[in-house]
């Protein structure tokens, strides 16, 4: 194919040449603001190696109604209208990973633009959140802690 084909294919074909445009430029900023929102966006089998690394801290900003139901093993439970860069579990970690949690992502976000903002440098976010964490196949643990 050359440019005179291409060109020919956007004058027959105008509104799907436009789309294919839009999602071009849609996915060019998507991928540039992931640079700079200052915190990672991790999938579970990330998350696992971090786990077995041993020194992340793994921070569930769930409902406790639903921390309870299911989380992820050494997770701790902290509501995030409570949780910020001097909540105890985080306060001292600014050298350590600190991975966010919770149901649908809106929470973690937050959290972590918090904690970006207060000079912490390895913050993770699980991708898609729990969800994602059940459909990896990957087990949760019942109760509190």
């Amino acid at each position: 194919m050359n440019v005179e084909e291409l060109m020919a294919f956007a004058g027959r074909n105008p509104m799907l040449s436009l789309a294919l445009a839009g999602l071009t430029v849609a996915i060019i900023y998507t991928e540039i603001a992931g640079l700079f929102r200052g915190f990672k966006a991790i999938k579970p089998a990330e998350l696992t190696q971090l786990i077995n690394a041993g020194n992340a801290v793994l921070v569930d900003l769930s409902a406790p109604v639903d921390f309870e139901k299911g989380h992820i093993a050494g997770s701790r439970n902290v509501q995030p209208q409570q949780f910020g860069p001097t909540h105890k579990l985080v306060a001292s970690a600014k050298q350590q990973p600190v991975v966010l949690v919770d149901r649908t992502g809106v929470a973690s976000v937050a959290a972590a633009k918090a904690l970006k903002k207060a000079g912490f440098e390895k913050i993770h976010v699980l991708d898609g959140g729990l969800p994602a964490w059940t459909a990896a196949d990957l087990p949760l643990v019942k109760g509190r802690n």
